[in-house]
């Protein structure tokens, strides 16, 4: 029998395998798979200030200005004012930051279609399921936790417990 952990084990080394593999073909465009998250949420969203952009992909404010900074400098995103807070400056994503990340999602598209290709239909279609199973699960134990953090309820301590 299988054990959850040796799953869960497997799972994390696939993620980080694919990532790789993923990275590399972006790579091969001019544009890295951390660079195009930035890219995909402005042009999907729309222009943001950069503590929107941290949130929305749970980075550091910190690791976003750098990144921002290195993306400007490639002329992929601009800073303009924010017409709301003269302090606070709105990112968007300009048109060569749009072809870059067009070009990158072909080889990126196409490497996944090559890795899923070992599966038939039907295990695709049971691996959705798994998945939408484990992430329901996980958003369940996130809200959980974010009640135990706001102070609603003491979190369990596995340890506590035993002791």
């Amino acid at each position: 029998m299988t054990s959850t952990i040796e799953i869960s084990q497997g799972m994390f080394k696939l993620y980080h395998q694919v990532s790789r593999l993923v990275n590399e073909c972006m790579m091969d465009e001019g544009v890295s798979l951390a660079r195009s998250k930035f890219l995909l949420l402005l042009e999907c969203q729309g222009p943001q200030r950069s503590t929107d952009i941290a949130c929305a992909l749970g980075f550091a404010p910190r690791t976003v200005t750098e990144a921002i900074d290195g993306l400007e400098r490639d002329k992929l995103v601009k800073r303009e004012p924010d017409p709301k807070d003269r302090r606070a400056k709105i990112v968007s994503i300009t048109d060569m930051g749009r072809t870059v990340i067009s070009a990158a999602q072909q080889p990126q598209h196409k490497m996944i279609e090559a890795i899923f290709a070992v599966l038939t239909e039907e295990q695709k279609q049971q691996l959705k399921e798994i998945i939408r199973c484990l992430s329901e699960k996980t958003d369940e134990l996130q809200r959980s936790r974010n009640q135990h953090e706001a102070g609603d309820t003491p979190p369990i301590r596995p340890l506590q417990a035993v002791g």
